[in-house]
């Protein structure tokens, strides 16, 4: 690689996408400058599906990667059953073993869509192999490297005290057994979304304590809505990378305009000058949806998708492939159909659509929710702009 092209990538590295880096962004830079090859690592808990926020660290990570840095995904089995209290207004609720293996399954698969696994530089751990091993005086040693009044700093749980509400000491462990993984895996760097670097920083420092080791923590900037909130599981907004093309594109498509650059930055290859020079906004986020759909699918895909997309957003035509489902009863009320047809998970939901005027029984607005449907054959059942279900 050319000097000058080498001083390219580490200035997009050190910046695109990036929030913050720990100690600093010129300690790193140096570092990299120097030809040290790093052990770097991204740890996830298997708690849901991964989705495009997991993607754009994965994106990062495969910067480094090509770089020639040493890549570890860990997967959290063990730190997944205590859950992570990042952002929790409450505990979360745990998780057993099979509850996450579930999850983790087909985390390769959709990982490598990223990550390059042809090259020997990345690998696979699991954080229960070593973390279950662990004895009460080994637990001891690590916990009195860290005090209440630091784990106590945390912005949710300053909030939880204002409110009155628990925090519980397994979520006081949770960081303590994230930072243990850093220890454990000897690592020069942590990658992660920026709400993740309490974790991180906790990890940071345990290196320093136990090893005499600098290390450093890179964190990502995180793929937000309009109201600042994180797009994800919780917020219900997420995309999915396991998605279908045609899903994966009318979520895109139904971004708000002011966030079109930071998914280019974050989820795409594509140089910011070259997003600079879309003058409109609609041509932006369809370059968007199309590159992001490439990425996880592939370019035929996404031109499939893309055409889907205007078929029945802007002919008003029914989708080319609508999902097919035997209902046995003759009539059904309005909010027992949607749950049937597996368009909703709760009545509450149903209910909310409704009202909203977000459900059309055979192209028609249905907006009583007390309503009772006669089954038909052929009857098409739409929710929202991009859910249909036809009745056979």
């Amino acid at each position: 690689m050319k000097i000058k092209d080498r001083s390219q990538k580490t200035k997009e590295l050190l910046t695109r996408g990036v929030e913050n880096i720990y100690p600093s962004p010129q300690t790193l830079e140096g570092v990299l400058r120097s030809g040290k090859k790093l052990r770097i690592y991204w740890g996830v808990d298997p708690t849901g599906e991964l989705h495009l926020g997991h993607g754009a660290v994965l994106g990062k990570l495969r910067q480094f990667q090509d770089l020639g840095h040493e890549i570890i995904v860990l997967i959290g089995d063990f730190t997944a059953t205590i859950g992570d209290p990042t952002g929790k207004n409450a505990a979360r609720k745990t998780l057993t073993p099979k509850q996450v293996l579930a999850y983790a399954k087909n985390y390769k698969e959709q990982i490598k869509k990223i990550l390059d696994f042809n090259k020997s530089n990345v690998r696979f751990l699991h954080n229960e192999k070593w973390t279950n091993k662990l004895k009460p005086i080994d637990m001891l040693a690590i916990a009195s490297k860290f005090t209440v009044a630091r784990l106590l700093e945390r912005d949710m749980f300053q909030k939880r005290i204002k409110v009155g509400k628990n925090i519980y000491v397994h979520e006081f462990l949770y960081p303590i057994f994230q930072a243990y993984d850093a220890v454990t895996m000897d690592i020069d760097m942590q990658i992660g979304g920026n709400d993740q670097t309490f974790n991180m920083l906790a990890g940071r420092r345990l290196i320093k304590k136990m090893k005499n080791k600098e290390t450093f923590v890179l964190a990502t900037k995180l793929l937000v809505d309009t109201k600042g909130k994180k797009m994800g599981k919780t917020e219900g907004n997420m995309v999915n990378l396991d998605e279908t093309p045609e899903e994966m594109y009318g979520k895109i498509m139904s971004w708000p305009d002011n966030l079109i650059s930071l998914g280019f930055e974050l989820c795409t290859r594509i140089s910011m000058e070259e997003v600079k020079k879309i003058r409109n906004p609609r041509d932006a986020k369809v370059k968007l949806a199309k590159e992001i759909v490439t990425i996880y699918h592939s370019k035929k895909e996404a031109e499939k998708a893309e055409k889907e997309f205007n078929k029945v957003f802007r002919k008003k035509e029914l989708p080319s492939d609508i999902a097919k489902i035997k209902i046995k009863n003759k009539e059904l009320n309005v909010l027992d159909l949607l749950i049937k047809t597996k368009l909703v998970s709760s009545k509450s939901e149903a209910r909310r659509l409704v009202e909203q005027k977000g459900v059309k029984i055979d192209k028609k607005i249905e907006d009583d929710w007390k309503a009772v449907v006669k089954i038909k054959k052929g009857m098409i059942i739409q929710v929202g702009k991009r859910k249909f279900i036809k009745l056979i």
